[in-house]
């Protein structure tokens, strides 16, 4: 299953040339009166799971501690994920499971309190010490037949890791994980806060747990790769977090190394680009290009988990709440963006999309922030976020009463998906079929993976 540029542009859902013309100055008032494109009102579903546009529909495909082909059961706690082709009608669909020490029992063994019998602990990366129990973060993988509409094999792909949270889709043709661990003093087990590439493997059996360091340790949340230099782009989900980037000695092995930098911008006043009110200096433009350039970073393993700070040190600028990261490419007009989420950033917290556009083979770009509607109707702490292959953004909201809201290529927003049910759960891992005829979504506290289809465009 060898990935061209131009696959993983199809995987990752590439951006079409209508995506820039997005309206990112109409006020609150005037975006949310904005007519244009839309799927329509939303239907409620009478089993309470996920409200959908007229000629929508969704099945679930599975759910926490069903049995899986490796003899496991299904983690809970899903979150980041992304398809992989593997031929016109089947797909590789790998899956972040969000568990920290605390959520031993959603993991994927019948007594999680300990590995089981005849299990080889090299398999897991922190099996525990010292009779502690084992950490059972980690990743599985789904082979779905969008044809037949059928699941043909579940099984676990990484164990032993710390709430493995969001990550991104790789041109070699597999997922890097990212830990977010909620203690970063590894008292029970391992050091924590790496990150892991996970095969997109259709056959079971679990990848080798090895971290690449050179990523850095820090509350790792989400990645892209730009395909052209396979440069690794990095969100820090913390209220004072940077954004990152790991230049590889190897392209396709990021476990050969490389230099970790943070996110600089070149201007000559001061701007706070979570534009929360008494920020520091101006506020953060919106629709603006502004030149940035990068600072190496010492010490990337970060024992005493303060990287950031490094950062900052070093004129890196802040973003809140870094999330969702996505790639895309305008390939008519030569532009390749960067997408994440920050997600309460903007004047009332409740969220911010920036883009980044990469200079040539890596050198200093620009970065824009591309969204911030601060109107709730519109957006709420947006989180994971991915790219149809027709162009239309769509953001999983982490709150409650969460939503999936788009942008559509023309530019409008619009609201795809609404959680029905009375608990609390987030939308996670929102991707898309490289054909785009299928969604796959995350209702993470339900322990829920959907498929949704029906007429997008």
């Amino acid at each position: 299953m060898k990935s061209s540029r131009r696959t993983f542009l199809t995987q990752s859902a590439g951006v079409s040339a209508g995506f820039l013309g997005l309206n990112r100055y109409l006020s609150a008032a005037d975006a949310s009166g904005k007519e244009g494109f839309s799927y329509g009102e939303l239907i409620p579903d009478p089993k309470e799971i996920l409200d959908l546009p007229k000629g929508f529909s969704y099945k679930v495909i599975s759910t926490f501690e069903d049995p899986m082909d490796d003899g496991y059961k299904v983690p809970g706690q899903p979150d980041g994920m992304a398809a992989f082709a593997i031929d016109n009608d089947r797909l590789v669909l790998i899956r972040n499971h969000e568990i920290g020490h605390s959520y031993f029992q959603k993991g994927p063994f019948e007594n999680n309190t300990r590995l089981p019998e005849g299990f080889d602990a090299s398999m897991s990366y922190d099996p525990g010490r010292f009779n502690a129990q084992p950490f059972l973060g980690g990743t599985s993988n789904i082979v779905y037949n969008t044809k037949t509409g059928k699941v043909e094999k579940e099984f676990l792909s990484l164990t032993g890791t710390d709430r493995n949270c969001a990550g991104g889709p790789t041109p070699w043709n597999s997922w890097i994980t990212c830990e977010e661990p909620a203690d970063m003093t590894s008292k029970w087990g391992q050091v924590h806060g790496y990150c892991f590439d996970v095969p997109a493997s259709a056959e079971p059996g679990l990848a080798k747990p090895e971290p690449i360091k050179a990523m850095g340790r820090f509350r790792h949340e989400a990645i892209a790769v730009d395909p052209d230099t396979d440069i690794i782009y990095q969100t820090e989900d913390r209220n004072d977090g940077v954004i990152y980037r790991m230049l590889p000695k190897e392209r396709k092995n990021p476990l050969a190394g490389g230099t970790l930098q943070a996110l600089k911008i070149k201007s000559d006043k001061a701007l706070d680009t979570r534009n929360w009110p008494g920020g520091k200096g101006g506020p953060f433009p919106i629709g603006q290009r502004i030149a940035t350039e990068w600072v190496d970073l010492d010490d990337v393993e970060s024992p005493d988990d303060t990287l950031r700070f490094q950062a900052i040190e070093k004129g890196a600028a802040i973003f809140s709440r870094g999330e969702g990261m996505w790639y895309g490419s305008v390939e008519q007009v030569g532009d390749s963006s960067i997408y994440w989420a920050c997600t309460d950033g903007g004047k009332n917290r409740s969220g911010q999309i920036f883009r980044y556009f990469p200079g040539e083979n890596g050198a200093d770009g620009e970065v824009e922030l591309y969204l911030e509607p601060n109107n709730t109707d519109l957006l709420k702490n947006g989180d994971n976020i991915t790219i149809s292959p027709s162009g239309h953004l769509y953001i999983c909201e982490d709150t409650a009463g969460a939503h999936m809201r788009g942008v559509s290529k023309e530019g409008d927003f619009f609201t795809f998906g609404r959680y029905a049910g009375k608990s609390k759960s987030e939308f996670a891992g929102a991707c898309f079929s490289p054909d785009g005829s299928t969604m796959f979504v995350n209702l993470q506290s339900n322990g829920l993976t959907l498929v949704v289809t029906g007429p997008f465009v």
